[in-house]
């Protein structure tokens, strides 16, 4: 038996306009032109320039855009969208928030690929179609940092499948040797260690004994080399300090990821500043980078057009159609330009509390100076969502005397110390940094000493908390910082 049951239910949803607000909120200066153009090429509506002086041609479209759901939506209330993305207080991640559909790609510098050098390099070779083919398995095979690591029968196999073709392990190795005599040198490596032999092998003086040593120590010593044992590998090679010294010299001077950059190309990131902070006679001040505060303005010939059509007579449906599809176009310029001010007058009051919170580190950029803060705290200051000064905070930065800092830089947690007060991490973290870039490199700090070190500045920190703070700050364990 079906049942008819009446429920009421209340629930928040994001309006079209808000959703517009958040979108460009969230979006860094660098990519906002582009978000623009993008506006400017969909709607013909939209104009750049100054906005003019409404006339009694327009009052009517005026009228209209203050009705309904646009008067509704005239002030975006940035309190009702929902905040599952950033719920916590706390910064997460080092990335930039983004979604798959707002993702802008990275300026590349032209260039060649990796994979388009080494395929040039394998044409000048004297090689038939057959081994052409398995010298092009193998290069596509390379990864972006310059190794293989996909199993040599795995690829034979590869072969056998997409090119029809039988081959075996002999005959694949045969052609990466000559794969591997190519540049960059160690590149089609399957590891490390034959990555470092390789560079040294192709030393222009391969042939000296400190070059011959460097091989041996690589070839029979390489975990004592890589964990820095080197009373032992002075033992199992018969070599006195001084020698062992040069050998590491060497070996640490080679390049341990031939390939170069994560993708085969060159990438460049252009950083552009949200804000600009000067000091004018001891009085801070904050500016939008004049990339953020675009000329924007409703198109007069369209606000016209919706004025004529609206007043003539012709009510058929093909006419309403029309009026309808001007007035979309004029209610979403109207929008858009409405969240571009929102979006300057939010990171304007984002940043001012930030600056009041962070005064004396603005001062003179001495980092100990950084107070605890938190996204609640200036959320709280400047009455918005935590959300909001997340998606501010994890997408912009500021232009200072002392450099360019992500605002994500001033957000850090608390530390208490002996007197009581509350200090930011990123003060402890500098201590930390200091007191490992001073310590006797033959006898690097334990953690255990660090956090006595610490301790006896009166910070009260664990020894879990120094090595997620010595991690972050990619400070590798004593053992590894070892120098001879």
């Amino acid at each position: 038996m079906q049942k008819l049951n009446l429920n009421q239910i209340l629930s928040q949803k994001l309006s079209p306009q808000q959703i517009q607000f958040i979108k460009l909120l969230q979006v860094p200066t660098a990519e906002l032109e582009t978000r623009i153009e993008e506006e400017l090429e969909i709607n013909p509506a939209l104009e750049e320039g100054r906005e003019e002086e409404p006339d009694t041609n327009t009052d009517e479209y005026q009228d209209s855009m203050d009705t309904g759901e646009t008067k509704e939506d005239k002030d975006i209330n940035i309190e009702e969208y929902l905040n599952d993305e950033y719920g916590g207080y706390k910064m997460q991640g080092d990335g930039n928030y983004s979604t798959d559909e707002e993702d802008r790609e990275i300026p590349i510098s032209s260039g060649v690929s990796l994979h388009e050098q080494l395929v040039s390099q394998l044409n000048f070779l004297k090689l038939d179609d057959r081994q052409k083919i398995i010298g092009k398995q193998l290069i596509g095979s390379i990864e972006s940092d310059g190794y293989i690591r996909r199993d040599l029968e795995a690829i034979v196999n590869d072969l056998a499948f997409s090119q029809n073709m039988e081959t075996d392990l002999d005959e694949l190795e045969e052609i990466l040797v000559k794969i591997q005599s190519f540049d960059p040198p160690g590149i089609a490596a399957r590891n490390l260690q034959e990555c470092l032999i390789i560079q040294l092998e192709r030393k222009e003086d391969h042939h000296e004994p400190m070059v011959q040593q460097a091989i041996f120590v690589i070839q029979h010593c390489f975990e004592e080399f890589i964990k820095k044992h080197y009373d032992k590998i002075q033992k199992k090679c018969h070599i006195d300090e001084d020698v062992l010294k040069e050998v590491v010299h060497l070996i640490t001077r080679l390049n341990p990821k031939p390939g170069g950059v994560s993708d085969g190309m060159i990438r460049t990131q252009y950083i552009l500043p949200d804000f600009i902070l000067q000091n004018i006679n001891g009085k801070f001040e904050i500016s939008l980078n004049s990339k953020n505060a675009p000329e924007l303005r409703v198109s007069r010939s369209y606000s016209e057009m919706f004025s004529a059509y609206d007043k003539s007579d012709k009510k058929d449906k093909k006419l309403k159609e029309t009026v309808s599809f001007v007035k979309q176009k004029l209610d979403a310029a109207k929008w858009f330009i409405d969240a571009i001010k929102q979006r300057q007058q939010t990171l304007l009051k984002t940043m001012q509390a930030i600056l009041d919170f962070q005064y004396e580190f603005f001062l003179d950029g001495d980092e100990t100076k950084l107070r605890p803060m938190i996204l609640k705290d200036i959320a709280e200051k400047i009455d918005m969502d935590i959300s909001t000064v997340s998606r501010v905070a994890n997408s912009k930065s500021i232009q200072t005397e002392f450099g360019i800092f992500p605002l994500k830089y001033f957000f850090s947690e608390g530390i208490s110390t002996d007197g009581g007060e509350d200090v930011s991490n990123r003060e402890v973290k500098s201590v930390l940094g200091k007191l490992v870039e001073n310590e006797d490199k033959k006898k690097p700090l334990s953690d255990d000493k660090l956090v006595k070190l610490l301790n006896q500045k009166g910070y009260n920190i664990a020894r879990r908390t120094v090595a997620k703070y010595r991690e972050q700050l990619q400070i590798p364990v004593a053992r590894l910082r070892k120098e001879l």
